[in-house]
């Protein structure tokens, strides 16, 4: 079973054992997904999208207007269906990164904006779990190639071992306050690596990333459950200060971690 974010956060009592509270690795790719062309995916729609309804404060923290998505679902619907209806394998590696990352942020979006107002993603339960009941990430919503496929299936079986960049973790978004932002601009093949390392410079240097307070740091959950993508936890520091502003680097460097935290409140404005 390969549990994730969400899955460790809800209905954990009563399972002792620890080999099932640990997260598991990214697991083996689903097969017929592995980009191998040369292609290229069109995300103009969901660019206009997101460049009308995702709204950046002052501090760099991307909030939704899930209201004005909702008035426009038609077309975020259509969106995610124009890239149901693409062959990824004909992708190039940059062009199938961020068609998927796309895909689970867009359908995450259609999912939240049918379900607001609702105060975490967690309340939306759309099935597909034997064990876990709440959220909507093992729900089979979106097919691909003739594959019926889950949010989870897009992240920890498509995105997680067939791309092998931890980076992924600053594009995908759960709609929750405490995940990197939903970027202002759609994820292209030509920006995918930078927009991530700018989704990844906002999310460290924002206290909900990693927060530094009288030498000790207490940084999102996503680093201990994903812990191993980037190279382990003693690897953690060190790939905070690298994204890190000078001032918050030092801070870093000069601390410990004292521990991990998470908030799930909705993304909304």
């Amino acid at each position: 079973m390969n549990l994730d974010r969400r899955t460790l956060l809800s209905g954990l009592a009563g399972l002792a054992a620890a080999s099932v509270l640990a997260p598991h690795p990214a697991a083996a790719a689903l097969t017929g997904f592995r980009p191998a062309g040369q292609a290229r995916a069109d995300h103009s729609a969901f660019d206009a999208l997101v460049r009308a309804h995702v709204k950046p404060d002052a501090q760099a923290y991307n909030r939704v207007d899930y209201r004005g998505v909702k008035a426009n679902l038609a077309a975020l619907k259509a969106y995610v269906a124009s890239l149901e209806a693409i062959n990824p394998v004909t992708l190039s590696r940059n062009e199938a990164h961020a068609y998927w990352i796309n895909l689970y942020n867009a359908k995450t979006l259609e999912i939240v904006a049918e379900a607001f107002p609702v105060s975490s993603i967690k309340k939306i339960n759309l099935g597909g779990s034997f064990l876990f009941g709440s959220g909507p990430w093992k729900a089979k919503l979106m097919r691909v190639n003739g594959q019926d496929l889950s949010l989870d299936d897009v992240e920890h079986e498509i995105v997680r071992p067939l791309f092998k960049d931890p980076m992924s973790h600053y594009g995908l978004n759960c709609a929750s306050y405490s995940c990197p932002n939903l970027a202002t601009t759609a994820f292209t093949g030509a920006n995918v690596d930078a927009l991530l390392r700018e989704n990844a410079v906002d999310y460290v240097n924002h206290p909900r990333g990693v927060a530094v307070t009288n030498s000790r740091i207490t940084a999102s959950k996503i680093y201990s459950w994903y812990a191993g993508d980037f190279g382990g936890k003693g690897k953690l520091k060190s790939h905070w200060s690298s994204l890190a502003d000078p001032q918050k680097a030092a801070a870093i460097a000069a601390a410990e971690i004292a521990g991990y935290d998470y908030d799930w409140s909705i993304n909304a404005l």
